[in-house]
């Protein structure tokens, strides 16, 4: 009997514009595209110069949406299969919820107002998918994943196949657009601009990794599509190889092309003609600064990540690299900050032993077991400010920087973890505590109160105890090592911190 499919549809609420992917999901995650669509609405014009979205420009976007109801009904697709996203435009403006809660009540669609963080997430799942295993250094060695978009540019730095940095810039062209539109030289102006930006992004990415050690560059959007169905070579289906060289020789042809030149000699719509020269002018900046010869060209976006991310559930294998990326990326954050990376590292390990032996004790699912890792692997970075009082430097610092794949919310959690690793437990007057959600307050207390006894067992950042066991007896937790070691530090250091574990399990902890 042939397994059952389903039929979903996501919708991308933009910058420029407000598109559509309809899509079947069929056995084994595997999944084909139905129907695709965009409609043209002057969202990013409003908000980037007025700081909201107009009366009429609303109006338009609940025209469109009605009609994407009406054709969603018509496909028979049932809401709970339906994902409404909004970007940067929505993101940024003043009356976002007021917008978000109108859609609400006129469609019926819950827009889920997703951080530049995520977009990043969703587009490696569609790059990694329209890579495949085609293009090998894309797993071993450095590359940078770009896209940009009318209100931000989404850039990613992996390392040997391993996430190390995710961010999202103010950098789109819809905001330079309306900066320069009065210039009587605006395209100039605009490359000028866009080259210092680039430049001066480049210089705080290199912390990070040096752009000139990248040799693979993925970029994904329309512009660089257009330019790479010309002179491009297909690697596969969804990805098409365009020569270092090639691409800079035809953005060089084309930077001095208008919209209406866009239109006319490349058949673009119009809607997309506007943003065509400036984004291909950012990839091209971005792409001089690495040692890249080519240049890979997915036809995807984040609309097709959410396809896969809604198709995939829980498969474990794409989870758990998935997870793997995360943690790596919050390894480098780590190291930005000049951490102890040796005993980080190992608290992390232990805290997982920890995690994994109490599983019916805490009740913690696999996602949670990764934060806490990514908690455990940060919890000294506050040391890079000042030894004393590292725990709050810490929260601060993870609270305020992007860890790629996750959200503001989950990185509140972990710098949470981070600032009760030690210390006094949470009271009332700590607000950054008291901001969260019942249930994130609950998952702080849990995951802290397991990280202080990881980091107990390796107080003296020696890295002694290598591996433990637990063993329950009524109401004490037994901690075993094994081997031959003097433990009167470690001791000492449960002694000091296990009185949160204790209070939150009822299990008094003991060092066998």
């Amino acid at each position: 009997m042939e397994a059952a499919k389903r039929v979903v549809a996501v919708l991308e609420i933009g910058s420029a514009g407000i598109r559509f992917l309809i899509a079947e999901i069929g056995p084994c995650e595997q999944w084909k595209v139905l129907d695709q669509a965009g409609r043209a609405v002057a969202l990013g014009k409003d908000v980037f110069d007025s700081g909201e979205v107009s009366r009429e420009s609303l109006l338009e976007c609940l025209a469109v949406l009605r009609g994407y109801a009406e054709l969603l009904a018509a496909w028979g697709i049932d809401k709970r299969d339906v994902r409404v996203i909004a970007t940067s435009a929505i993101r940024a403006a003043r009356n976002r919820d007021m917008f978000v809660d109108r859609v609400r009540q006129e469609t019926g669609f819950l827009i889920s107002v997703v951080e530049g963080i995520e977009e990043n997430r969703l587009m490696y799942l569609a790059v990694r998918y329209a890579l495949k295993n085609d293009l090998p250094q894309f797993r071993r060695g450095n590359v940078m994943i770009i896209e940009v978009g009318g209100g931000s540019t989404e850039i990613m730095l992996l390392r040997r196949g391993k996430m190390v940095a995710a961010h999202s810039l103010r950098l789109g062209t819809i905001r330079v657009g309306q900066q320069f539109r009065l210039d009587s030289d605006a395209l100039r102006a605009q490359a000028h601009y866009l080259r210092d930006n680039v430049r001066s992004t480049s210089g705080f990415l290199s912390v990070e990794m040096d752009l000139a050690h990248v040799g693979t560059v993925v970029i994904s959007g329309t512009a660089a599509r257009i330019l790479a169905a010309k002179k491009g070579t297909e690697l596969n289906r969804d990805c098409r190889i365009i020569g270092r060289e090639d691409y800079i020789q035809l953005v060089e042809e084309i930077r001095h092309y208008t919209p209406e030149d866009c239109v006319r000699n490349l058949q673009i719509p119009y809607a997309d003609a506007g943003g065509f020269v400036l984004g291909n002018l950012v990839y091209r900046y971005f792409l001089e600064r690495t040692s890249a010869e080519t240049v890979a060209v997915p036809n995807v976006s984040i609309r097709e990540g959410l396809v896969i991310d809604m198709a995939r559930g829980v498969e474990p294998e794409l989870q758990e690299e998935f997870f793997s990326q995360i943690i790596a990326s919050a390894v480098n954050l780590g190291r930005k900050y000049r951490f102890d990376e040796a005993h980080n590292i190992h608290v992390a390990m232990l805290c997982i032993q920890l995690f994994d032996a109490l599983v019916k004790e805490h009740g913690m699912n696999r996602r949670e077991r990764m934060m806490l890792e990514a908690a455990a692997s940060l919890h000294d970075v506050g040391t890079f400010i000042r030894g004393s009082g590292h725990h709050r430097h810490g929260q601060y610092i993870v609270s305020n920087s992007e860890i790629f794949g996750l959200h503001q919310e989950e990185m509140n959690i972990i710098g949470n973890v981070v600032r009760y690793h030690r210390g006094d437990p949470p009271s009332e007057s700590d607000i950054d505590y008291i901001a969260l959600e019942r249930e994130d307050r609950i998952l702080v207390l849990k995951m802290a109160s397991i990280l202080r006894l990881a980091d107990a067992l390796d107080r003296g950042h020696t890295q002694r105890i290598k591996s433990i066991r637990v063993e329950r007896r009524n109401e004490t937790i037994l901690i075993h090592t094994g081997g031959e070691l003097n433990l009167s530090s470690e001791r000492v250091g449960l002694e000091e911190k296990a009185d949160l574990f204790q209070d939150v399990f009822g299990y008094q902890v003991i060092l066998a």
